[in-house]
């Protein structure tokens, strides 16, 4: 998405977010797009919304903890409201200035990919949410599988290349040994 049509898109959230929270301290409004922030997955568009608030971070949280104390009813609209635009994937909420990478935090972050337990699965039992840093090498592969269609979003990237190494027979065997191991150690 160029430039102008980001614009243009915050211009329509900032409006929706001004009508939304007309009378609480929101700042401004950005829209970001893959590669402007390592968040943001291929084909999806962050949202940040700018909440005034001044003082230390535990000021500032307080700041955004009743932020989102009043406005519960407002957030499950506006959540409902993002269903119009194509392409919003995470929505944060940040309490400060937010002018620099240091100064996002505190936060409130939703969006499209937060994890579940009665998420998708492999069909093998219960879905584990995993947190995993990736390195910029591992992202560019994980983003690299989603633009070419093979992955809906890192999440199932991750999964696709797990099921991947499963499929090899010195997996199996390395599992077979890992087992072996286990035993050993039990003996102990």
């Amino acid at each position: 998405m160029d430039r102008s049509e980001l614009d243009q898109l915050e211009a329509q959230l900032a409006r929706l977010v001004q009508d939304r929270f007309a009378d609480d301290p929101v700042r401004r409004v950005a829209v970001l797009q893959y590669g402007e922030d390592p968040a943001i997955e291929p084909g999806e568009l962050l949202v940040r919304v700018f909440i005034k608030a001044a003082g230390d971070a535990e000021r500032r949280k307080e700041t955004l903890d009743e932020f989102d104390r009043v406005n519960r009813v407002a957030l499950t609209d506006f959540r409902r409201d993002l269903n119009m635009f194509r392409g919003i994937g995470p929505v944060e909420f940040i309490a400060g200035p937010g002018d620099s990478g240091d100064e996002l935090q505190p936060m409130m972050r939703w969006g499209p990919h937060a994890l579940s337990l009665a998420g998708p699965g492999t069909g093998e039992g219960a879905v584990v949410p995993v947190m995993a840093r990736l390195g910029p090498a591992d992202l560019e592969t994980v983003d690299t599988l989603i633009t070419a269609g093979i992955a809906a979003n890192r999440a199932d990237a991750v999964r696709w290349a797990l099921a991947r190494i499963r499929e090899r027979p010195a997996y199996a065997r390395l599992r077979e040994r890992a087992r072996e191991i286990e035993e050993l150690k039990a003996q102990f």
